[in-house]
């Protein structure tokens, strides 16, 4: 082989664009292209949303349309993954600088940079060390839970623009108490645009593209027109306030001026002060934005029989915040619906997000001067219908009818974010997934086994009708053994033996174990001189050769009583004939 070729193979691995770059054709560019379309019509109008709905300026939601996804096209390993601004990052985003105390807009715009720029730096560093497995530590029932609590928290915020009204907070409660409070300051008019535009994207997302179809148009044009339904509710609207003057006598709150031109060059601040006032927001930010990322990127991969790696996912997602911390954007990720729409366009390589970028570009170099009447009433509304196809209290439900513990999980993790806010959300989430896995592990199932009558299988004596003897206890443990549940086993051991007498050995069908730790070998050791001052005798069938490798470096064995089978029929078998040819020669 070669000396260049593992080099090229490892400069793929972090640069994948080499990789699927070397087959680009014709055919692939007008996939992607049209895909992009789509998406960019799509983008246009979340951007802003997404921006308002973190408390900045609109157009650094643009902003964090561009450069973010050039860098994902050169560094992610998802074919159809869409990068950018989306719900609860946003939120989160918000929820950080909140938190800050920052009144001048240039510093609420420098922390959100510095915000992205220290997640980008976490996320490069977790993927340089490979360390995506994390993730894993996040329970899918605590991450729906989140989401589902996240999704309901966005839309609540957003009622103020709907309602036109100030209104501050961000728990339900807060949010509930200070819209109430205000409620009587209602602007009719931006009630009656917020309302509105709500209900046509909520018909848009459901009802149009089947009309389109019905008339003629063809799937493509359909699902182009279906996706153009926030475009056409962010022409309208601000056509008809310009038009009628609506921000003048009539009170509705707009976007304003968009400065035109390409993405500022910015630089994040340094201040460590800063950096330790949003290094916790920044980690938790991370996190959610990698898990959701990777959720969708590797669902889409799947359908297409395509891989991802985690790791490089946090390569591409970490310089993709970096990107916006340095194109005056905020945080990022994968989004869930425009991925899905990029998917479902056709989309066929990471290029497909380059082409979205230019479309945004050349949107920020044209379109920003329309955006002047832009309602936000229209923007909340085009974030109240995205969110809420988040919401799934229905979660609830299955976690109680499938696990109680997985229920109580779901439940504190939607009741922290809703009463105490996102970052309490996240932070109760990630601690309560670590500890269900402890609580989980630290109570292995062990079950008492027999031998199914004419066969060499073993099966749980409380579920089949199986052979015992009275003299021999097998136990199949179920789960690896480590510090947490090492004590469960010695103790279920000593129990089953001091309610019976009669046993002379006792197996132990290690299976299932794959990890011995430390402390669970002094269990083992100790466990084994126990029942050898009792008489009993134990013994190890089915080792899995890493962990017997590990055994073989200590002592252990040379002490063990009994012995260490390859099969646990050859344990029943050599045991049952050796109490047989005891009792013939008593």
């Amino acid at each position: 082989m070669s000396p260049a070729r593992p080099a090229t193979r490892r400069l793929t691995r972090y640069l994948p664009i080499l990789g699927w770059a070397r087959h680009y054709d014709r055919s692939t560019a007008a996939s992607d292209l049209v895909a992009a379309v789509i998406v960019t019509i799509m983008l246009i109008p979340q951007s802003l949303a997404y921006a308002l709905l973190a408390g900045l300026p609109a157009q650094m939601g643009l902003y964090a349309s561009i450069l973010p996804l050039v860098a994902y096209a050169i560094f992610g390993t998802s074919r159809t993954l869409a990068v950018g601004p989306v719900a609860v990052i946003s939120l989160m985003t918000a929820a950080a600088v909140a938190n800050l105390g920052l009144t001048d807009p240039a510093a609420i715009a420098l922390a959100a940079g510095t915000l992205a720029f220290l997640s980008g730096l976490m996320l490069t560093a977790l993927g340089l060390l490979r360390l995506g497995f994390l993730a894993n530590f996040l329970s899918h029932p605590v991450i729906a839970g989140f989401i589902t609590a996240s999704g309901v928290l966005i839309a609540a915020s957003q009622l103020k623009h709907i309602l036109g009204v100030e209104a501050e907070g961000h728990t339900l409660i807060g949010l509930t108490g200070s819209l109430l409070a205000h409620i009587g300051q209602t602007n009719i008019l931006t009630l009656v645009i917020g309302s509105l535009a709500t209900a046509f994207l909520f018909w848009v997302r459901k009802g149009l593209k089947p009309r389109l179809l019905a008339a003629g148009l063809p799937p493509r044009l359909a699902d182009i027109g279906a996706k153009a339904g926030p475009v056409a509710a962010v022409f309208v609207t601000t056509l008809l306030t310009w038009a009628l003057n609506l921000s003048g006598w009539g009170g509705v709150k707009v976007v304003g001026a968009v400065p035109m031109g390409l993405p500022p060059l910015t630089v994040p601040s340094f201040d460590p002060t800063l950096w330790s006032q949003l290094f916790l927001s920044a980690l938790l930010i991370s996190i959610i934005g990698f898990v959701e990322s990777v959720s969708v990127a590797q669902t889409l991969a799947a359908k297409r029989r395509q891989r991802i790696s985690p790791d490089q996912e946090l390569i591409g997602l970490g310089t993709s915040n970096l990107a916006a911390s340095l194109s005056g954007g905020f945080p990022v990720t994968g989004g869930f619906s425009r991925s899905v729409v990029n998917f479902d366009a056709g989309a066929e390589t990471p290029a497909a997000g380059a082409y979205t970028a230019v479309g945004i570009l050349v949107a920020t170099l044209v379109l920003t001067p329309l955006l002047y009447f832009l309602p936000k009433a229209t923007l909340a509304a085009t974030i109240i219908v995205a969110v809420l196809s988040l919401v799934d209290f229905s979660i609830l439900g299955r976690a109680w009818r499938y696990s109680r513990v997985d229920f109580a999980a779901v439940f504190a993790t939607i009741a922290l974010t809703l009463g105490f806010g996102v970052e309490a959300g996240v932070s109760a989430g990630v601690l309560i997934s670590i500890l269900l896995h402890l609580y989980k592990t630290s109570r292995p199932h062990v079950a008492e086994v027999g031998l199914v009558p004419g066969t060499q299988h073993f099966r749980n004596i409380l579920r089949h009708r199986v052979l015992t003897r009275p003299d021999i206890v097998t136990l199949r443990v179920d789960e690896s053994l480590y510090f947490a549940n090492a004590r469960f086993l010695e103790d279920y051991v000593l129990d089953r033996i001091a309610r019976d007498p009669a046993p002379k050995h006792v197996v132990l069908m290690f299976a299932a174990v794959n990890e011995v730790d430390m402390s669970a070998l002094e269990t083992l050791e100790e466990l084994n001189r126990r029942l050898a001052e009792t008489g009993i005798t134990l013994h190890l069938s089915e080792i899995k050769g890493p962990v017997m490798d590990r055994l073989k470096r200590s002592h252990f064995l040379d002490d063990l009583s009994g012995q260490v089978f390859l099969a646990q029929y050859d344990a029943w078998a050599a045991l049952t004939a050796a109490e047989a040819g005891q009792a013939q020669a008593g």
